[in-house]
């Protein structure tokens, strides 16, 4: 369940346009190269994504809002401080799922 660089044509031209169209706007910001962010898909369980909106809901009662890719940030800091040992005994607890696009329901 990791990032996967982009690969494709069109994500890859997206990003060379990004990073050589507007260089100047970067620097005015304030941002460097390693402030660039990728564009990633995943697939959950129903009912785990419904998590998502619960921490939010449960964020916004406790005076903040907070967006889904913060979330999924602070999710991965959290777990990169985990051994090895703590992090396969939590993936043993998820549910297998058939990765990909799940397919459209008509």
């Amino acid at each position: 369940m990791g990032a996967k660089p982009a690969t494709t044509s069109a994500s890859s031209k997206t990003i060379s346009r990004v990073s050589s169209g507007k260089p100047k706007l970067a620097a005015k910001a304030g941002k460097s190269a390693s402030d660039k962010v990728v564009r990633d898909s995943f697939t959950m369980p129903v009912k785990e994504y419904a998590k998502i909106a619960k921490v939010k809901e449960a964020c916004l009662k406790a005076g903040f809002q907070i967006k889904k890719s913060e979330l999924l940030r602070i999710g991965i800091a959290l777990i990169s401080d985990m051994g090895p040992k703590k992090l396969k005994s939590a993936q043993a607890k998820l549910d297998l799922i058939k990765t990909g696009r799940p397919k459209k329901q008509e």
